[in-house]
């Protein structure tokens, strides 16, 4: 496992947890990609970095409380990272609890891509990794 890899996409997690954009901003690469999960309703696929932080300021606007929880191990190869995660958000209306895995590519220590998928074995498979 690259806990290098790991690392910064804990970095990310963290500044998201912490509500700092600006520190969620660095660990993302100026060339990022973000592709939504099958069936999202702004499908993407999101490329730079400003196009990933308007989406994440558009889905953080959504509640007035958000976090994100890995609910499985960290799996990593060189420059892939997979994690199983809980998404809760509390606020505007109803709270929302969804489950997705999401997918990272690191690369000279930001991340660069980042897919979400419902099924965490389809993000693995993806990934080139297993369980």
């Amino acid at each position: 496992m690259s806990q290098g890899n790991v690392d910064v996409v804990l970095a990310g997690l963290e500044a998201w947890n912490a509500g700092d954009m600006d520190a969620l901003l660095e660990t993302y690469d100026p060339d990022a990609i973000m592709r939504a999960p099958e069936g999202w309703p702004e499908p993407g696929p999101f490329v730079g970095r400003e196009a990933v932080m308007r989406q994440f300021k558009q889905l953080r606007a959504t509640w007035t409380a958000d976090t994100v929880e890995p609910i499985t191990r960290f799996n990593a190869s060189v420059d892939r990272v997979v994690v199983r995660v809980v998404w809760h958000g509390a606020g505007h209306g109803h709270e929302s609890k969804m489950e997705f895995t999401i997918a990272y590519t690191v690369r000279k220590g930001r991340i660069y891509f980042i897919e979400y998928f419902w099924d965490h074995a389809d993000a693995l498979e993806a990934a080139g990794l297993r369980e």
